[in-house]
């Protein structure tokens, strides 16, 4: 186990003028499970094979413990990749599959056999043992890449999207399985997802990134809370944060009918009058048209134990109400937000404003 830092990492595609991963600075705690996650072209997938050493380092470092591992081979990194394809070799058996790595390193059979049966035995893979990867479901396909990662007992794993050829059921299964056998084996991990529900339930911390720099690196909770800038609100969160456009005066900011007063650092932060006011779904209260924000209900998605109804004004906003509430298509309906619900952000640069 061990550590791994970017600094200044940075990595250039031939006749692309901006970089894939621009001056990356990150540091991954020993033991850690950190999350990559942004849009399509962000950089997460270039970042992790940076690491795995599959990509270039053009300007700054990466280390692994104390070591500088920016211009060493893939196979001195002493890393274990885990890949969207499961990479398994359709000719071998599971058991074979999951010792292949120990059988080209010449590791003594019985170790090799004992090793494999661990592996097996942690995944709920023993009975599967003698099967060809054509026989398992793509659940058990992904565990058995699991497997033949944890044998190499590495400093870190690299996991890249693994999940995403899986059925929505079984990801939210297999993602849980994941996150409790990391936890279990210590091994520091990143992984690189682009779904953010499947970043907020896996990782000890989550990275997002955005064109290839590094927008804000927190808890799954801090994310939540306290979005760096308006992208991160946007971006995290299922529904999106409501970002309303609003105007700074002498008395504050006036946000869905409710005014907001700035403080003296808030105001030292602003770099106009322009600022826009982020209410996540769950941060209205719904009262009488003319209240706050009058909008007309356009949808309702029923969940069960939540509803969400799309709400049209001069923009479309998401509220969060109670599973099976009574409201219909075409009501009309006021919306202000609850004390302390709303997040502030500078127009201009998109940058958080101090609490």
């Amino acid at each position: 186990m061990a550590t791994v830092s970017f600094k200044g990492a940075t990595r250039y595609y031939a006749n692309v003028p901006k970089p894939a991963v621009d001056r990356l600075d990150l540091e991954v705690e020993d033991g850690e499970f950190l999350v990559l996650v942004g849009p399509s072209g962000c950089g997460k997938s270039t970042t992790l094979r940076m690491l795995a050493g599959l990509e270039g380092v053009d300007e700054g470092q990466v280390h692994i413990g104390a070591r500088d591992v920016t211009d060493l081979a893939p196979k001195d990194r002493d890393i274990a990749m885990v890949f969207q394809n499961y990479a398994l070799y359709p000719h071998m058996t599971v058991a074979e599959n999951i010792g292949f790595h120990l059988k080209i390193a010449k590791t003594p059979k019985a170790e090799r056999e004992r090793a494999v049966a661990e592996a097996a035995e942690l995944l709920d893979l023993t009975s599967y043992l003698d099967r060809k990867p054509a026989k398992l479901s793509g659940g058990q396909r992904q565990r058995v890449a699991m497997g033949r990662a944890i044998v190499r007992r590495p400093q870190v794993f690299c996991m890249d999207e693994p999940l995403s050829n899986l059925d929505a059921k079984l990801r939210v299964q297999t993602r849980t399985q994941i996150a409790s056998l990391q936890r279990r084996l210590g091994v520091t991990t990143i992984y690189v997802t682009h779904d953010q529900v499947e970043a907020m339930t896996m990782g000890d911390r989550v990275a997002v990134l955005k064109d290839g720099a590094l927008q804000q690196c927190d808890t799954p909770i801090g994310l939540f809370g306290k979005p760096a800038n308006v992208f991160v609100a946007g971006f995290i969160g299922s529904p999106a944060m409501n970002l309303l456009d609003a105007t700074a005066d002498a008395e504050g900011v006036l946000a869905g009918g409710q005014r907001i007063p700035l403080t003296p650092a808030q105001r030292a932060a602003l770099t106009s009058e322009r600022v826009v006011a982020g209410v996540r779904p769950e941060g209205w209260t719904l009262s009488e048209p003319g209240t706050g924000i009058t909008a007309t209900v356009e949808v309702v998605e029923e969940l069960g134990s939540d509803q969400y109804l799309y709400c049209q004004a001069e923009k479309v906003i998401t509220v969060r109400t109670p599973g099976m509430s009574p409201w219909r298509r075409g009501t009309e309906v006021g919306l202000v937000p609850r004390p302390g619900a709303v997040h502030l952000f500078d127009a201009a640069t998109g940058d958080r404003l101090p609490d």
